[in-house]
């Protein structure tokens, strides 16, 4: 049976269901346990399993994620909070030169399945050290599988994915989305979730709106300006393909080159900085198999090459958005 849930519930949901099928599978972090999680995703857990299995933290992301990586190297599956992005610096070394690369410098002898959660997105004027996205950054380095689910369907279903992976995977969710009350979030994040566990297969995109004309790629929040500007686009004709990647490594390359393809344009739309990250990568894995069949050189929206600025109005006038999206593909499309 589905009902409709937010975003943060459908997580905890996941979890707390894994936990009952694997006694190995446990919970640490920073306000996770009593608190719920700061975004709610490990709320009621504490409750159901106990403070052996949820687990809080000091203030040590260098500590709790070196943990995860020992007890993932003991056969256990460890979920770990890294409440924001932005405090990666602290124990880069533990995910990026120990989690990403144990299974392959041990020969394939040791399994590292960590999940890896960690909150992403601005437009809440947090500034500079609290509202980044960096997901490119962590899909530049071999070893890790990057998920960014966009409502409450996919969140559970690539939850359940990532826990019972071998693999590290980086689940990051946009805090716009996860539906709390006291931060917005689209309505149409909040979708029917079946109470049973269910699996969403961990690269596989999908088309959340068919078009003829431009590819809009994306993830996370921004699956919701694409679809608002596919709309307003509509009312002059436009018709725009809408992709939610969902998946950044593994990418599901064949997805996304098959709707360019039959629209003959991109637009990437990326939260993340510009420079060296996800837009450039899509735009390049599209023109490398298809660059000669384009009808427009493809276009990106990014963040720009600045910190995030604290002024709401600031802030809001580098992100990207419904307007920035309608008027670059009526430049494509001429």
């Amino acid at each position: 049976m589905a009902r409709k849930l937010p975003m943060y519930k459908a997580i905890a949901e996941a979890i707390a269901q894994e936990m009952e099928r694997d006694e190995n599978v446990f919970v640490m972090g920073e306000d996770i346990g009593a608190y719920g999680g700061i975004f709610g995703a490990t709320n009621g857990l504490l409750e159901k399993f106990g403070p052996e299995r949820v687990r809080d933290t000091p203030i040590s992301e260098s500590a709790f994620i070196g943990a995860a990586l020992g007890a993932a190297s003991k056969g256990m599956r460890p979920i770990v909070e890294l409440m924001f992005v932005d405090f990666f610096g602290v124990a880069m070394d533990q995910i990026y030169n120990h989690i990403a690369k144990a299974h392959y410098m041990s020969g394939g002898q040791v399994r590292m399945p960590i999940v890896i959660t960690t909150a992403i997105g601005g437009g809440y004027s947090d500034a500079a050290q609290h509202s980044q996205c960096l997901y490119g950054l962590f899909a530049h380095v071999p070893g890790l599988k990057i998920v960014i689910p966009s409502n409450s369907y996919d969140a559970k279903g690539l939850m359940i994915s990532s826990i019972r992976d071998d693999n590290p995977v980086m689940y990051f969710f946009h805090k716009g989305l996860m539906g709390l009350g006291w931060m917005p979030s689209p309505d149409e994040a909040a979708v029917e979730v079946p109470e049973e566990p269910y699996t969403v297969p961990i690269g596989e995109a999908k088309v959340v709106r068919e078009g003829d004309d431009v590819t809009i790629a994306t993830v996370s929040r921004m699956v919701y300006e694409a679809l608002w500007a596919a709309e307003e686009l509509e009312k002059d004709g436009i018709s725009a393909e809408v992709i939610d990647l969902r998946t950044l490594v593994p990418l599901d390359k064949e997805t996304l080159v098959n709707s360019v393809r039959k629209t003959g344009r991109l637009l990437v739309v990326d939260e993340d900085y510009m420079s060296y990250g996800m837009s450039g990568e899509i735009i390049a894995t599209v023109v490398e198999r298809i660059g000669n069949e384009l009808r427009a050189l493809p276009r990106r929206i990014a963040y720009p090459d600045i910190p995030v600025p604290y002024s709401r109005v600031l802030e809001r006038f580098v992100l990207p958005d419904k307007e920035k999206i309608v008027k670059t593909v009526k430049d494509m499309v001429g």
